[in-house]
């Protein structure tokens, strides 16, 4: 849970020329602060950053700004964060793609290590396998099925190249024999709006994004299977399950800002 203390704690401690500095709560923060969201407004991401920025703005008595900057898997986004002045009021909402798979991926000009410090764990989200309802299936075996039997005619949208979405879906053919394109967007909320619109057939999402179709039968959207129903002993915020004899992930959000030590860790 996010709490007072915690965001206090977190944006109080900043960072000059790599030497760590405390700053009175009186002192910081003094001006607006930014979040930088690396996908488009409406999605998974933007939503958590959108309820967090209310609850930062409140308990420091300060405007938070949150800003969409979007683009090549969240590295535009994130890069901007990255060469932002380390003076804490520069934030970003990352997660797993933008913090460790896009480090593995592409050639950046930044470095997911050294250039960000943690703040705090913001959500923990399992994925959906969503499709569709035209998509001739009512469950994840049928949906395989349905694949196999049409290979490489069913697309996939994602947030991009190297996305989780994107991993998920090549890991998810590569268990299960299955074959399909992949559509690539700017960010989720473009991806479902597709999906909705029946130009793509499934995604892998998280419930923030996929569940208000879902509830909404005008929509034609259907779930087929919850990415993660029980989570790794010991592990809070991380986990795996199998279902019809694939493995797939619990994704982590957090919050890390360039040269900003905050008093949290990250988890993933």
């Amino acid at each position: 849970m996010l709490t007072r203390g915690m965001l206090v704690a977190a944006l109080t401690c900043v960072t000059i020329s790599g030497h760590s500095v405390q700053v009175s709560a009186q002192v910081y923060p003094s001006r607006p602060i930014t979040i930088i969201v690396p996908f488009p407004a409406g999605g998974p991401t933007d939503t958590i950053a959108r309820i967090v920025s209310e609850v930062m703005s409140a308990s420091l008595a300060q405007s938070v700004i949150v800003e969409n900057v979007t683009g090549a898997a969240g590295t535009i986004g994130a890069g901007r964060v990255a060469r932002a002045t380390p003076d804490g009021y520069t934030l970003c909402v990352g997660f797993l793609g933008t913090h460790v798979l896009n480090g593995a991926i592409y050639s950046l000009d930044y470095d997911i290590v050294k250039d960000f410090e943690p703040i705090a764990l913001l959500a923990s989200n399992p994925q959906l396998i969503v499709a569709k309802k035209s998509v001739p299936a009512q469950d994840l075996k049928g949906l395989i099925a349905w694949l196999k039997a049409n290979p490489g005619k069913a697309t996939q949208g994602s947030a991009g190249i190297g996305s989780p979405a994107h991993v998920s879906g090549a890991y998810f053919q590569r268990s299960t024999g299955t074959a399909f394109q992949f559509a690539q967007y700017r960010g989720a909320a473009p991806a479902m709006q597709d999906l909705v619109g029946g130009h793509i057939d499934l995604m892998f999402d998280q419930p923030p994004n996929s569940l208000p179709h879902m509830r909404d039968g005008k929509k034609g959207v259907r779930s087929h299977r919850q990415g993660a129903p029980r989570l790794r002993a010991g592990h809070p915020h991380g986990g795996r399950g199998r279902s019809a004899g694939v493995l797939y992930f619990c994704l982590v959000g957090h919050v890390g800002s360039q040269g900003h030590p905050a008093g949290g860790h990250l988890e993933a």
